[in-house]
């Protein structure tokens, strides 16, 4: 049966961030809580998505296959979506099998799993990777890692009037500018299509520089008013003491719940770039609370 998709149109809150350091610099700080969209189909993923599902509809694909790890929000959202809206998902996943809170979530909701190894994963984006895929579930829809794209970044446009719409709740009639983790890039070009040069968007990178995310960037807007701040911590999923305790003393004041591999890692480097003078005093951002809590079950913190 080709797939088929509801007219969904989630919602996510804007919400003013109060810490003691943002007040002590006066900068204001409006979360876009996309984290709260909905319990399973979290954060920025279905916007990242829903370009490539329609596609796949159009394509009267009978499901869709797509790349991560086992800890992968973007398989997390897919498998979710595939469970609720009726359409068969293939996950191809990094590593050799193991058991995760998210691998067991995506066997729930029915998603069939191929483990590549950590070889084969290196191996996706080879001429003819797809090919043999393809050829084991003929009439299903590859979607790139991640949702990324042009497609995925589209999706994220979206973004900007769900927060120009709330700004008056706010008190607020502009802001200066948007922060947010960047994994892929997706989301921030997407944010940089829609605001087509009006405001700067910072993306602070939860993955080292050498991951090309400002590759990817460019390669889906080409030139913009963008800069990316390494807020790696040396490299993908590092975790360290510092780090956990920021998140825990943040999410005790602000009432905002992160985890530590995107959402932690903004906030923070967001406090360095402050502490180091990049914004000074009345300063309005726009965080965007791009979800992943799914992900900090499977995390030894």
């Amino acid at each position: 049966m080709p797939l088929t998709l509801p007219s969904w149109q989630p919602h996510a809150p804007l919400q003013p961030l109060t810490l003691p350091w943002l007040q002590q610099a006066g900068v204001e700080v409006a979360v876009l809580r996309l984290d709260l969209i909905d319990p399973l189909i979290s954060g920025n993923k279905w916007f990242k998505l829903k370009h490539h599902l329609h596609a796949a509809m159009q394509a009267q694909a009978e499901g869709v296959i797509s790349l991560g790890g086992a800890h992968s929000n973007h398989l997390h959202a897919l498998a979710a979506a595939g469970m609720r809206f009726g359409f068969a998902t293939v996950g191809l996943l990094r590593g050799h099998e193991q058991i995760t809170p998210t691998v067991l979530d995506l066997q729930r909701f029915g998603m069939h799993l191929h483990w590549l190894g950590y070889g084969g994963y290196r191996e996706r984006h080879q001429p003819g990777f797809w090919q043999p895929w393809q050829q084991a579930y003929p009439g299903f829809y590859p979607i790139p890692e991640g949702g990324g794209g042009l497609p995925g970044a589209l999706g994220c446009t979206d973004l900007l009037t769900m927060v120009r719409e709330q700004l008056p709740a706010l008190g607020w009639r502009d802001y200066d500018g948007w922060w947010l983790a960047a994994g892929t890039g997706t989301t921030l070009a997407g944010l940089l299509l829609a605001e087509a040069g009006a405001r700067p968007v910072y993306g602070a990178m939860a993955v080292p520089d050498d991951h090309g995310v400002a590759q990817n960037v460019a390669a889906i807007v080409g030139e913009g008013e963008f800069q990316l701040i390494d807020a790696s911590r040396c490299g993908f999923a590092k975790v360290d003491a510092e780090l956990l305790g920021f998140i825990a003393d943040s999410e005790a004041q602000g009432g905002i719940p992160l985890e530590p591999l995107y959402t932690g890692k903004a906030l923070l480097a967001l406090r360095e770039q402050i502490n180091a003078g990049q914004f000074g005093h009345g300063t309005r951002l726009i965080f965007v609370h791009t979800g992943g809590l799914q992900g900090r079950r499977g995390l030894r913190l």
